[in-house]
């Protein structure tokens, strides 16, 4: 039942990744869950980069490196992370949004559109038991430089996914009722 996976997916960060590869098509699948995110116009904005092997650890190398550009005081802490996290999962997918270039439709419902994607591809990558989070740091509006990108499109994120051992805790949310207003008059 597709209420069970919505309330059994969880981010599953690349600490708790245990190094062992993906296959390509499951990645696919995931990809394939994404596309049928629904979409106003049918913009389809939404495109992905999947990074793997060697390419990891350059992803990491450069986000440590603007990092320490970019930050006056950078934390040895947070260089490490930065560089180490992407060799620890098994594949990650820059996840961006191309934009239409009529702008025939607001912004927001492009992005709101590529979320649904990424909603898709984790709720794909729960039903196969892969683990995943969307990562979005400030480093994203630096992509450019990294990825290539087309005229129009910006990078949201990224998508980190890796196989874990063990179970997930359960999730925990408020009640639906305090947070609905039924107007019927």
């Amino acid at each position: 039942m597709i209420l069970d996976i919505i309330k059994k997916r969880r981010s599953v960060f690349p600490v708790q990744y245990n190094g062992t590869p993906i296959k390509k098509a499951d990645i696919e699948k995931v990809l394939e869950a994404a596309n049928w995110a629904p979409n106003h116009k049918c913009t389809e904005p939404w495109r992905f980069k999947v990074i793997q092997g060697d390419a990891k650890d350059r992803l990491g190398a450069f986000l440590a490196k603007k990092y320490e550009e970019l930050d006056p005081k950078p934390k040895t802490s947070k260089i490490k992370k930065l560089q180490e996290n992407p060799k620890k999962a098994a594949a990650i997918i820059a996840i961006c949004m191309q934009r239409d270039p009529k702008e025939s439709l607001p912004e927001w419902e492009e992005i709101a559109a590529v979320s649904m994607a990424v909603q898709n591809m984790w709720l794909q990558c729960t039903e196969i038991g892969i683990g995943s989070y969307w990562s979005s740091p400030g480093l994203i509006k630096h992509m450019g430089e990294f990825l290539n990108l087309a005229n129009g499109e910006k990078c949201l994120g990224f998508f980190y996914m890796g196989n874990f051992d063990g179970e997930l805790s359960e999730g925990k949310r408020g009640s639906i009722k305090a947070k609905t207003e039924w107007i019927t008059e």
